[in-house]
């Protein structure tokens, strides 16, 4: 029986076992097979079992299906083969162990592409533990002083004299008004 086995760091070793008619890759939950990761589309391929073979079709994804660094639409797949989704890749393994006989399976005129990622872990546990010395000049005594927003307080000085000004403008105009009649 054929297996998909994800080469990429993070899911490296994780199968999945083709034993059905069809097959269909992508990262939503109704995906028969589904890989979380952002350059797989939502419903990326589908693998059709025909007979003995295992025909993958692309259905439209965004960045694409390979097999052995070449872009597909549709063919049909080889154990040893690497198929690639987006940015995860995969090796078809059949179980049968490989002779050492066998030809290579990339194609001998295109050089092999090491598509390893490596993700940065961050700050480990144990570095967090050796570190708890903190660094000099920096001290947790000192108050902090707290900033002033100049630009408030001229915003608020600024609409009181507008303020007054409309008010005694309108005072103004009440008491000339007023002496006219």
């Amino acid at each position: 029986m054929a297996k998909l086995v994800i080469l990429n760091q993070g899911m490296t070793g994780r199968t999945f076992e083709v034993n059905v008619d069809r097959t269909t890759v992508g990262r939503i939950e109704d995906s028969t097979f589904q890989i979380a990761d952002a350059s797989v589309s939502s419903q990326h391929a589908e693998i059709v079992r025909q007979g003995a073979d295992l025909l993958i079709r692309d259905l439209n994804s965004t960045n694409g299906t390979f097999i052995n660094g070449e872009k597909i639409s549709e063919a049909v797949l080889k154990p040893g083969q690497i198929l690639r989704f987006g940015q995860v890749e995969l090796k078809i393994d059949d179980g049968k162990p490989v002779s050492a006989a066998a030809p290579a399976p990339a194609a001998a005129s295109k050089k092999s592409v090491d598509a390893t990622l490596v993700i940065p872990r961050g700050v480990s546990l144990n570095d967090l533990e050796q570190s708890g010395a903190r660094p000099a000049g920096f001290d947790t005594n000192t108050a902090f002083s707290k900033k002033t927003n100049h630009t408030n307080k001229y915003f608020l000085i600024g609409g009181i004299i507008v303020g007054l000004v409309i008010v005694g403008f309108i005072v103004y105009l009440i008491k000339y008004a007023a002496g006219t009649k």
